[in-house]
């Protein structure tokens, strides 16, 4: 796979929130999902500070690339190939799909190491 995939620049936090209304959907890559047990929040650690959102739990140092371009439904296997590189080099993720593309997460401290192995792998960064 020659996929492009780009560096998002920052440090990013993945929340438990208690309330979708501290939630600015104006700030770029924010991510929210509701379900029936949670309100999930990846966004920028400093829109957090910033915005003074209150969170039940908050795991912060995370970076992320995406997949470059729009994907296709029926591509098959993409983030399935990167996580198994990834997981071979015993670096852990954090997944979230949009309507065009993915984004992925990676501890800071083994960001660097997650885009040697992906370049190594014909991943073009």
């Amino acid at each position: 796979m020659n996929l492009k995939l780009k560096v998002i620049e920052g440090s990013f936090s993945i929340c438990k929130v208690n309330n979708i209304n501290d939630i600015d959907l104006k700030n770029e890559f924010t991510f929210v999902s509701v379900t029936d047990e949670e309100i999930s929040l990846v966004c920028k650690t400093e829109c957090i500070e910033e915005n003074d959102i209150e969170t039940a739990e908050r795991d912060d140092g995370w970076k992320a690339f995406r997949i470059e371009g729009v994907l296709d439904f029926s591509l098959l296997g993409i983030i399935a190939h990167i996580s198994k590189i990834l997981a071979e080099n015993k670096i852990g993720i954090f997944v979230v799909s949009t309507y065009n593309t993915d984004y992925i997460f990676v501890k800071e401290n083994n960001f660097d190491k997650a885009i040697k192995v992906l370049k190594d792998n014909k991943y073009i960064i």
